[in-house]
């Protein structure tokens, strides 16, 4: 590939964010404001995404990453974390899925993709954002912002083996524990041939904790001619507003803030489409609770791995509220399926118009 420029970190400051909002995407006139449901491994999964999906308000999602080393996967592999695969590669309710894919080998990446759409997927996204120590350490995630030069390969690799129909996508952060390279990594995966980008607006050893350098999305948006989501920190609608303010894009994705608050999405889209909406209350969260525990126990080895996903998922949800908070505390310590069920159907019903605060 030709060298790729070198960019400083001050690219665009000249510009002031909070006046490069644009109506529409570049490029991308006529299209809406999307919204997208992030993949986050062993917590959305496709019953999570069954769920989520159903409220309302979400565009399009992407399922957990599935790791690929030097082997072409069995199709097994695909369905077990894209089940959806076998309904059209949506969920239940309509909603588009697109198929992620993790590693550094850049031709078996490429020729995972290429079965991944003869078994329906949409889009091929690309993870190049993954934080975990043991994702990272087995050269895989956001380790690969080290080597733009990589994620170009990667990119351009894929996007001359799957059919030219289907979208190359890709996810990144800031970098791995600078931002030195944020620029010219975007570049790369844009230049490589991926049709939209989701920055998540921190880097590698940023993790998870606060706060989200939307301004860098900015920055990237300026660089790139691809649309670019604008992903991190955004846990209400008022997080919404500033990042689209400080970032000047309008996609978006959503990753905690919609765990913890099932109904963001639709909240967002209402704002945007001009309606007005009221939040969820309890007395609708609960019977997706149930419903929720009810899918996990219908899967296999369920004994096993139901109770930790349903207090994984109060824990978050307890973040809105308070119910949830109280309903975990009564369960951390069960690992009886019978015994959650039982004490799943003695919480009260809630009053219809308890909302989230």
């Amino acid at each position: 590939m030709p060298p790729l420029p070198r960019l400083t970190r001050g690219i665009a400051c000249a510009i002031p964010y909070h006046s490069r909002l644009r109506g529409s995407r570049r490029g991308h006139a006529a299209d809406a404001m999307q919204i997208a449901l992030a993949p986050m491994e062993g917590l959305v999964d496709d019953v999570l995404r069954t769920l989520l999906t159903e409220i309302g308000g979400i565009d399009w999602c992407v399922a957990e990453f599935i790791r690929i080393n030097q082997h072409l996967l069995p199709p097994a592999s695909f369905y077990k974390l894209a089940p959806e695969l076998k309904a059209g590669s949506k969920t239940p309710s309509g909603t588009p899925m697109r198929v992620q894919l993790l590693g550094s080998d850049t031709q078996c990446i490429a020729d995972n993709a290429a079965l991944a759409c003869t078994l329906g997927a949409p889009v091929i996204d690309l993870n190049f954002g993954c934080p975990a120590k043991t994702v990272n350490q087995s050269r895989g995630g956001a380790v690969l912002l080290k080597e733009p030069e990589l994620l170009h390969d990667i990119v351009r690799t894929v996007r001359r083996t799957i059919p030219p129909k289907i979208p190359v996508t890709a996810k990144m952060r800031l970098g791995f524990d600078n931002t030195d390279n944020a620029l010219v990594c975007a570049q790369a995966l844009a230049d490589g041939g991926a049709a939209s980008l989701v920055v998540h607006a921190r880097t590698k050893t940023d993790g998870y904790q606060p706060p989200a350098y939307w301004e860098w999305i900015a920055r990237i948006d300026d660089v790139v001619d691809v649309p670019v989501y604008a992903n991190g920190e955004i846990w209400s609608v008022a997080d919404w507003r500033r990042c689209r303010a400080i970032s000047g894009v309008d996609d978006v994705m959503l990753g905690r803030g919609v765990i913890a608050r099932p109904d963001l999405a639709r909240q967002i889209a209402a704002v945007r489409d001009g309606r007005d909406i009221a939040p969820m209350g309890w007395a609708e969260v609960l019977p997706m609770v149930r419903r929720y525990w009810a899918m996990q126990c219908d899967k296999p080895l369920s004994a096993k791995y139901a109770p930790g996903m349903l207090k994984q998922w109060l824990v978050w949800v307890g973040r809105s509220y308070g119910e949830a908070q109280r309903l975990f505390v009564d369960v951390r310590t069960l690992t009886d399926c019978d015994r959650i069920t039982e004490r799943l159907a003695a919480e009260p019903e809630p009053a219809s118009d308890a909302i989230a605060s």
